[in-house]
């Protein structure tokens, strides 16, 4: 029998706040911070605090809904969520519950099967929580994370495998972070995905017990606990057992899910309206004053890549999968005289690789546009060979410079002179006269490696493109 997983996601996205969400206690960074320096009463529950709503996130809270296409509902209602955990002061936690801020939006994903509508169901603000470590058989807690300014995104179960969560969780990150509600930094929990399974028999339109695993907070662990909980369940209902209702954790070590405590239902919360916050009322005239401030969402930025610089769509959504990507690109692009694909393969190819290998932030790189212009320029109009402007590159990354004096300095500039390339080509069938009876006998494949000889002998000055001429020109008059 076939099995259908059944997925939806709620993902915790901290807001970018200088204060938390009901004090003015300031927003610090949980991983650098000395702990439980940034609270007060209100924080952390003290008898006879009142909490001051914060607006700063109520206007990124809206503008999220807009780019999700949410109706904004001009009144909705703070609740408590009772329930016990040592990382709760308060012992219930401020969020939304009946009347959310925001509802009924929708987000497009790119699969394998075409482009998808997910379902918003949801999206309301809350508080975020302290902070649990363990450690040497003890916990710790951290309360400087508690009442930071916390939105809850909740999908309807529309999601059918764990690479569909994966894009929908990515293409979500996108959206937060070219609005600057959020950083982005998932390393630091600033994202927490969590995500409710079942299966049911393929073409049954049933929903069955779901699981629920908390605290994903990276798109890998995201697919991985999925997939394990899609095998697991399946196999208990493969069998004829019966899946329980339970909230799971996720060991990333051992790629396993495992059981935390029983699934509450909504009830077990006691929702009821928080006494100390009236109803939040917006006006609709400031909510269009929000509208007006959207920026250019990642879809429509790779819609426009596509048309204007006549990139395919995977090299056009590649760039405009992260905001400072795209807007690198596009200063690039406009100083540059090459052609826009060009300048895409520099920036997916080494500037990437580079950026990857140091872990530095894009928008942290100090290489002016105007010089990886230039250096892209210099090998289209073959100043330098592509080897060459790689060395050039590596060296504009690190140290700076103008790509012009680095290239004099290096002797980098490229040479077509066929008389000086034929020698090296020359010197490199002499002196490897097995290669040359392999490539005579069919081993052509060789060609590209004699080519490569060339370029090491004369240190990337050689034209590529006059090298492989007279390397074949000079295989070939050895053919007897």
């Amino acid at each position: 029998m076939n099995y259908e997983p059944i997925i939806g996601l709620e993902v915790h996205a901290e807001l970018l706040t200088k204060s938390k969400m009901f004090c003015g206690c300031e927003v610090v960074d949980s991983i650098t911070a000395k702990p439980n320096r940034h609270i007060c009463p209100v924080c952390t529950g003290q008898p006879g605090a009142l909490p001051v709503l914060n607006n700063k996130a109520v206007e990124l809270a809206v503008k999220v809904g807009l780019a999700l296409g949410c109706q904004i509902h001009t009144e909705s209602i703070f609740a408590r969520k009772n329930y016990f955990y040592p990382d709760l002061p308060k012992g219930y936690q401020i969020s939304q519950y009946d009347q959310p801020l925001a509802t009924d939006g929708k987000l497009l994903i790119e699969t394998e099967a075409g482009i998808r509508s997910i379902r918003i169901r949801r999206v309301h603000l809350e508080e975020d929580t302290g902070k649990l470590s363990h450690a040497d058989a003890r916990s710790f807690i951290d309360y400087n994370r508690s009442g930071v300014p916390l939105l809850e995104i909740v999908t309807e179960p529309d999601l059918r495998s764990s690479d569909e969560a994966k894009a929908y969780a990515t293409a979500l990150h996108a959206i937060l972070r070219y609005l600057d509600v959020n950083s982005g930094d998932m390393e630091k929990g600033v994202i927490r995905f969590e995500a409710n399974v079942s299966v049911r028999e393929a073409g049954s339109e049933r929903l069955n017990t779901r699981t629920e695993i908390k605290n994903l907070n990276s798109f890998r662990s995201l697919a991985q606990g999925i997939e394990y909980e899609i095998a697991r369940q399946t196999e208990i209902v493969s069998r004829g057992g019966i899946v329980e209702q339970e909230t799971l954790g996720f060991n990333e070590t051992t790629g396993k899910t495992y059981s935390q405590r029983g699934k509450e239902s909504a009830h077990d919360y006691r929702y009821f309206p928080e006494p100390d916050l009236p109803p939040l009322i917006l006006d609709s005239d400031w909510i269009d004053s929000i509208r007006a401030t959207l920026p250019e969402l990642p879809d429509a930025k790779t819609k426009r890549f596509i048309s204007d610089f006549g990139l395919t769509q995977s090299d056009a959504r590649f760039l405009t999968s992260e905001l400072s990507l795209a807007n690198y690109f596009e200063r690039v692009a406009a100083k540059s005289n090459s052609s826009a694909k060009a300048v895409h393969s520099w920036i997916a190819g080494e500037f990437m690789h580079y950026v990857n290998e140091t872990g530095i932030k894009i928008e942290d790189v100090t290489l002016p546009p105007e010089s990886f212009a230039k250096l892209i320029d210099m090998t289209t109009d073959k100043v330098i060979g592509g080897n060459s402007a790689k060395i050039v590159l590596s060296e504009l990354l690190r140290n700076g410079g103008d790509p012009e004096h680095i290239v004099q300095e290096k002797g980098l500039v490229q040479v077509s002179d066929e008389s000086f390339i034929k020698e090296a080509v020359t010197k490199a069938l002499n002196d490897n006269p097995s290669e040359v009876e392999k490539y005579l006998a069919g081993k052509e494949t060789l060609l590209q490696w004699f080519v490569g000889q060339v370029a090491r002998a004369t240190k990337g000055k050689a034209d590529p493109n006059v090298t492989r001429e007279l390397v074949v020109k000079g295989l070939e008059g050895r053919r007897k």
